[in-house]
């Protein structure tokens, strides 16, 4: 039992033997429904949050606390796994922090793609979460009124349907057979804002270069 209590507060395995058991005593009060599924969820994918940072990653259909818990659990495995075959047999004295580090870093890069296959696979469970569908694609199946309302139906799930509302005067109206992604609920409305996919690809892109931007200093002359 020494060693086992040794091994789960080594580092960096020590991360994981405290978020394990925080995602358990989450999901055990979202079943109690003391606490909501979607935590994190935003009405809008504009602004830079948890979730939306999430659905940038890949991480779409479902609620960002499913795909974190999903994330951790992956990355803890393949952190003891490293542990166990590995770090426990050098003697690493000072250098197991920055070590450990880079071990956390592999971790969750190497557990980020797997998550998010596990994701894709159970998203249809998360349709009734409207917050969720931020960020999925869906295909216009019908032209717009002359309201702006039109039907569409998400390309991964073909019987989830949602109603587009467009703004006319905008000159970003929807089309029949268009493809769009969702950026937006209208919650009052039951509706979501959407934009067409390429124009979404484009501003991820934008968006992506400004923060490299801004990370890389200037220097002056």
């Amino acid at each position: 039992m020494e060693r086992v209590y040794s091994l789960l507060l080594s580092f960096p395995l020590v991360v994981f033997t405290l978020l394990v058991p925080l995602v358990v005593l989450y999901w055990l009060l979202v079943i109690l429904r003391l606490v909501p599924l979607e935590l994190f969820e935003r009405d809008s994918l504009r602004h830079e949050h948890t979730a939306s940072t999430l659905v940038s990653l890949g991480f779409v259909g479902v609620p960002a606390t499913f795909s974190l818990s999903v994330l951790i659990v992956f990355a803890g495995i393949i952190t003891l796994a490293t542990e166990l075959l590995v770090l426990r047999w050098l003697p690493l004295g000072l250098f197991r922090i920055p070590l450990g580090v880079a071990v956390l870093w592999a971790a969750f890069a190497l557990a980020s793609p797997l998550a998010s296959s596990v994701c894709y696979a159970v998203h249809r469970w998360f349709h009734s979460q409207r917050r969720t569908l931020l960020g999925e694609t869906v295909e216009v199946t019908g032209e717009p009124d002359a309201d702006g309302w039109a039907e569409a139906e998400l390309l991964s799930d073909r019987n989830c349907r949602v109603r587009l509302h467009g703004k006319p005067q905008s000159g970003s109206m929807p089309h029949m057979g268009e493809r769009r992604v969702l950026v937006k609920l209208i919650t009052r409305e039951n509706a979501y804002r959407s934009v067409a996919e390429s124009v979404y690809r484009d501003a991820r892109v934008h968006a992506k270069r400004l923060t490299l931007r801004h990370k890389t200093p200037s220097h002056h002359v």
